[in-house]
């Protein structure tokens, strides 16, 4: 959370340094058909007056530093590290900063018809569209997916829309959770489930590219929810795990039998970024893929 705060102030010393109006700067970090996900940073203090604002979607914001006051239809909450902002979709809300300057938060959004499919498979219930409560407070049951979250920000260009989709799905079926108090109940996998699972993981053998959590649901005909948790279930690995595990695999298995450039193989395995490339090949295979390959060569 440290590091969040520090690009915080970052943020806010060069706004400051550049004489530029207050005001909210959102960057949209990974998005599909239903959800999003946006690096949202607010520089607003106690001297800007707060304007009354509306949720376009369904909106589950993790803050990750600052606090400010928001205020909804469901209640009044103090915003601060670690807890969650909730909003409904269409519902007005007013945010202020009377006791410091600004904020930042990873805000998720989703549309009514995909959360409310999310509700639907994990077995909850989303009464009429919208929460009762304007946050939840910094809890337990959150900060494994606060860190993962806040960790893929950090390393954004490693974290891939897949991870992102992957965390957008978990942080509705656990908001969900905490809001009913009622812990899901998704179907255990039949055997039709396992077929569906399996055409997932030959898709995923035929092209690297192009791979979301969303992309391979609807392929198999399962929502995207039910398709992540049956695909954990049955593999024991995220989809995202499974894909990122396959693309490095096959990267290793090139790289010792071919003399194609290293940057041909990672980008036909998937990967857009060199250096991202080199990061993970080196967690995944304890050197960097030129060791890797020269490793090989020799034993050959």
């Amino acid at each position: 959370m440290a590091k969040i705060a520090t690009g915080l102030r970052n943020a806010l010393g060069l706004r400051a340094a550049s004489g530029a109006a207050t005001g909210l700067s959102a960057r949209i970090l990974a998005e599909g058909r239903g959800w999003s996900v946006s690096d949202v940073i607010c520089d607003a203090g106690p001297a800007d007056r707060p304007f009354e604002e509306q949720h376009s979607e369904i909106r589950v914001a993790l803050i990750g530093a600052g606090t400010f006051q928001y205020h909804t239809s469901a209640g009044r909450a103090l915003m601060s590290p670690g807890s969650l902002m909730l909003g409904s979709a269409g519902q007005f809300f007013e945010c202020a900063h009377d006791h410091g300057t600004g904020d930042r938060c990873l805000a998720f959004g989703y549309s009514p018809e995909y959360f409310e499919g999310i509700a639907s498979d994990a077995g909850l219930r989303f009464p009429k569209a919208a929460f009762q409560v304007p946050s939840l407070p910094p809890l337990r049951k959150l900060s494994p997916i606060l860190a993962r979250a806040c960790a893929a920000l950090l390393s954004q260009s490693v974290a891939g829309s897949t991870r992102w989709e992957e965390l957008s799905l978990e942080l509705a079926v656990r908001t969900l959770e905490l809001v009913s108090g009622r812990p899901p109940s998704p179907k255990e996998p039949s055997s039709t489930d396992m077929a569906r699972i399996t055409m997932a993981i030959k898709a995923v053998e035929r092209d690297l590219s192009g791979l979301s959590v969303g992309s391979l649901a609807a392929n198999v005909g399962l929502s995207p929810y039910h398709f992540l948790r049956t695909f954990e279930r049955l593999t024991g690995v995220t989809p995202h795990q499974y894909i990122l595990r396959t693309r490095l695999t096959e990267a290793a298995v090139r790289l010792s039998i071919e003399r194609g450039k290293v940057i041909d193989i990672l980008l036909d395995c998937g990967f857009a970024d060199v250096s991202n490339f080199n990061r993970m090949f080196r967690s995944e295979f304890g050197v960097s893929p030129r060791a890797y390959r020269a490793e090989r060569a020799c034993r050959t």
